[in-house]
Parts: structure tokens; sequence; C-alpha cells
């Protein structure tokens, strides 16, 4: 069976931890949503509560919560190959505080809860990709917080375009200081002193 190039993005995706029949691939398509956004709109909003679990076909998304005085602190940049949303929320059916933005055009494919409650019930093996999925998320969210205490800003910087090349070239300096938790002149500054080493 030929997939669309959507389709077998998500199924290589799933591929790498659990192994489905033809028939399996086709009933977790079968419980997928397409969803464009276009540039500069939002896929979620704090207040929202969280009713899918999104993977990235095409585009890039911004991660966001805002501070007291409404400056934005970016907790990940999610492309293509990518799993975003907030598992608290769509776990809780509770409001999320975070924001999720596209940064370029995106699609993406979409669980909703119902469907991903029905995805266990029918092919109970996607516990365990959904496990590691989430056990994976915690380790990078882990990391990324024992990142932002014991290194510097450079050292984050420096740190960041070595795990994501991929990404670096399609974000705004400002939503990179934004992440690096900087300001964009200060980021400014690291992107000029790295660049001259």
């Amino acid at each position: 069976m030929k997939l669309e190039n959507s389709h077998q993005l998500i199924i290589d995706n799933v591929s790498r931890f659990i192994d489905l029949t033809e028939l399996e691939k086709q009933k977790y398509m079968s419980l997928l949503t397409d969803i464009k956004v276009k540039k500069k709109t939002f896929l979620m909003q704090a207040g929202d509560i969280t009713t899918y679990e999104y993977f990235i076909t095409k585009g890039c998304l911004k991660v966001y919560t805002l501070d007291e005085g409404g400056a934005p602190h970016i907790s990940m940049f999610a492309v293509e190959d990518y799993w975003t949303g907030d598992m608290a929320s769509f776990m809780t059916i509770e409001p999320t505080r975070y924001f999720i933005k596209a940064t370029e055009d995106s699609e993406l494919l979409g669980i909703s809860r119902a469907n991903y409650d029905l995805l266990f019930q029918e092919i109970p093996k996607f516990e365990r990709f959904y496990r590691i999925l989430y056990q994976r998320s915690l380790i990078s969210y882990i990391r990324r917080s024992n990142h932002s205490i014991s290194l510097t800003a450079e050292e984050r910087y420096i740190a960041f375009k070595r795990k994501y090349p991929n990404i670096i070239n399609r974000i705004t300096q400002k939503d990179l200081a934004a992440y690096i938790g900087i300001t964009p002149e200060f980021m400014s500054k690291i992107i000029s002193k790295v660049n001259r080493m």
C-alpha cells in the first residue's frame, strides 16, 4: 500500500518503537485528523483544553508560555517528525498554560482524546509507543531544565545549534533568545562571538 508522505512520516516515526501490520497502519491512519495552520496563527492558546496530540508533517511551530510581564518563554520548537501539544491538559482535560503558534505554514496529524482511547483498545501495542514517547519527552524536559541551570547562555546556544541543526535557520533570533532565556540583544552578541570562534 502506497502512503501519502504525511502518513508515511508518522508510520516511520511509530515504527521506530513498535511493529505494525498493514491493517494496524490503516486503522491508525483512520483515527488521525489532518490539520493545517497558517504562519503566525495559533494551534492552541493558554486557557484552551488540549483536545489533540499533534504530529508535525510540515512546517515549524513554537510552544511557549507568557510571564507576568507578557514576555514569552519558549519551551520547544516542533518541526517535521516531531510531536507536540500539552500532555497534561490532554490527559487531565484541564486548561493549558501554553501557546502553540506556527512560525511557518504547517501541516499536522492530530489524534483526538476519543480516538487515542479507542486506539489503545483496538491496538494495545500503541500503549508501548506512547509510553516511550512520553518518557523521551520527560527526559528531554529534565535535560533542558538542567541545562538552563548549569550552562551559560553561550553554552546553551552552542548546545541548541549542535542538537537542532535542522531548526536553527528556521527560527528568528528573537525566538531563539526566548528559548535560550536571554534578550535578543544579548543573543546577537553571543551569535557574533560564536561565529568568530
